[in-house]
């Protein structure tokens, strides 16, 4: 829940038109709550809803954006820049980048810091980002032009739901509700989210217009553009067994085939066989072969299964069985047991939940509530180098004390997010301060961390009645996908290894504080204890603390 104050400030910012766009590796779409309280897609200036996420750089050096851009692809592959949405946020060393070097027909390169960066023909450097600004600007000009408003300048925008804090930070995000239309009765749902770029699956609780999310996993490196490249590969391929031509180093030729790859997918949704044709795609060389439903599907296989363990993770987390699920195609229906709900457009469903979105934030919509989770367990450094989770992965969002993000129990596996001090906290035995550690993630993903030193002191110590607390913000983590999905698997094949080693440091940390007890009850009533008492009390401690050095 927001807090008053936080909502205040919201509704401020928010006290007029506010867009709902879903930013999409292949195509985009903006909506808005229209006055009968329903969201409404808006069409772009080509009469269509949805917008393809194309931008392009034409010889005269004019910008093209959607399907312009798109339409003219087939001749100017290397101005053309699709399925960017990939590449923001990740370095060009990166395995996902390496791997889409020789899926697209245009330059990905390094820029100073190792960013993955676009170029064209002419040497002109454009960032993954850049391209996202101008597919924006096409969505909100043409926003304006349908809603014959002069100026539009808020806006919710989506990211997938498995980003991590960074990428949200950096994408402004302000919240996403996936599979609105089948958001209409009270139950449990998943929603399985497999887009043009990004695969996030959720499941969500829905009860009295109150919509939980329990959890969410997923994949920012998978969906559609991956079976357009299973089809251009197969193409290509093909043809290379026939002619002896191999047309992967040919960028005009594997465009034309890429377009043809995703039309072909489209085609076999309502039909068992088609037959792509490309005339002259090489000199006198025309290609027309035919693809089965059949072979399409043994050939998606390997993507397919890469989504089957982020939904039992994202299931397991929620702390549901598959059964439970009231409302969620062939995988999909085989995992939960039942016919998945088909109602909603899969195009517009992201932009419309952010122009709801949008509407609760501007204070437009009161009767609607979301409340969202965190990917990954955000905790503590505790005594011995433990990891204490204070918020575990997908939990609700809403001294040297060390933070960290991850899934293993000691912190050298994990992610150190952010460092902060709780001075004027006066000196004592171990274990003796009592410092409570608070989380909080606000509406848009930003982590608060707050430490109050809660020990009872005496009376006669200054410390007495006086409060003392710090707080930091944390709102870069800086972790990568295949960094949240190394932490995971990782956290569950060392799980037996890792429970060990934890409680062999909280032995160790124990029998540290006992010896620390010890020493101390010596210094204080060592007058009442005979020598040989004390001598023999001292070599039991020199014993134990000679075990935990070891």
């Amino acid at each position: 829940m927001l807090r008053s104050n936080l909502q205040r400030l919201l509704f401020r910012r928010f006290s007029h038109t506010v867009l709902g766009i879903d930013l999409g590796t292949t195509n985009s779409a903006v909506a808005v709550m229209g006055s009968d309280k329903e969201p409404q897609i808006l069409e772009n200036e080509e009469g269509k809803r949805t917008t393809p996420s194309v931008v392009a750089f034409d010889k005269t050096g004019e910008t093209l954006v959607g399907l312009p851009a798109k339409r003219q692809a087939v001749v100017n592959p290397e101005n053309t820049f699709f399925a960017t949405k990939r590449l923001i946020g990740r370095k060009f060393e990166d395995q996902e980048v390496q791997r889409d070097l020789n899926n697209v027909p245009y330059k990905i390169i390094p820029n100073t810091h190792g960013d993955a960066t676009l170029s064209t023909s002419s040497g002109k450097i454009i960032t993954p980002s850049e391209i996202g600004g101008l597919i924006l600007q096409k969505l909100q000009k043409d926003a304006e032009t349908q809603l014959n408003e002069e100026s539009i300048d808020k806006a919710v925008v989506t990211v997938p739901a498995y980003f991590n804090d960074s990428q949200r930070q950096a994408t402004k995000n302000s919240g996403k509700l996936v599979g609105l239309d089948i958001l209409r009765k009270d139950g449990i749902i998943a929603v399985f989210d497999l887009g043009g770029g990004t695969f996030d699956i959720s499941i969500l609780e829905i009860d009295n217009g109150v919509f939980e999310v329990r959890a969410t996993n997923g994949n920012t490196h998978l969906g559609g553009e991956d079976f357009d490249i299973q089809i251009m590969n197969y193409i290509l391929d093909t043809f290379k067994q026939e002619t002896g031509i191999d047309l992967s180093t040919d960028r005009f030729a594997v465009q034309r085939i890429r377009e043809a790859a995703e039309k072909a997918k489209i085609e076999l949704d309502h039909a068992d066989e088609i037959e792509i044709n490309i005339p002259f795609i090489h000199e006198d060389k025309h290609i027309k072969q035919k693809l089965t439903a059949a072979q399409f599907d043994e050939m998606v296989v390997p993507i397919i299964e890469k989504t089957i363990d982020p939904v039992k993770r994202c299931v397991r987390d929620a702390e549901l069985k598959f059964k439970d699920i009231d409302e969620i195609r062939k995988v999909v229906e085989e995992l939960f047991g039942k016919k998945p709900s088909t109602a909603v457009n899969p195009d517009e469903a992201v932009a419309l939940g952010a122009a709801i979105q949008g509407a609760v934030l501007s204070g437009q919509v009161k009767n609607v509530v979301l409340l969202d989770v965190t990917p990954l367990s955000l905790g503590i450094e505790t005594y011995g180098g433990i990891f204490t989770p204070l918020i575990p992965r997908n939990s609700a969002t809403g001294v040297e004390i060390g933070v960290y993000q991850g899934e293993r129990p000691l912190v050298r596996d994990n992610k150190h997010i952010g460092q902060f001090r709780l001075a004027n906290i006066p000196h004592g035995p171990k274990g003796t301060p009592q410092i409570a550690v608070s989380f909080e993630i606000d509406a848009d993903g930003i982590i608060n961390v707050n430490a109050t030193d809660k020990t009872k002191y005496p009376e006669d110590l200054p410390h007495y009645g006086k409060p003392n607390s710090v707080s930091i913000q944390v709102t870069e983590v800086g972790l990568t996908d295949s960094e949240i999905e190394k932490m995971i698997q990782e956290s569950s094949e060392n799980k037996k290894a890792d429970e060990e080693r934890r409680k062999y440091y909280e032995h160790a940390s124990r029998a540290e504080i006992l010896c620390t007890d010890a020493e101390n009850a010596i210094e204080l009533y060592g007058s009442y204890m005979e020598e040989a008492e004390k001598e023999t009390v001292k070599e039991f401690i020199a014993v134990v603390k000679t075990m935990i050095d070891e």
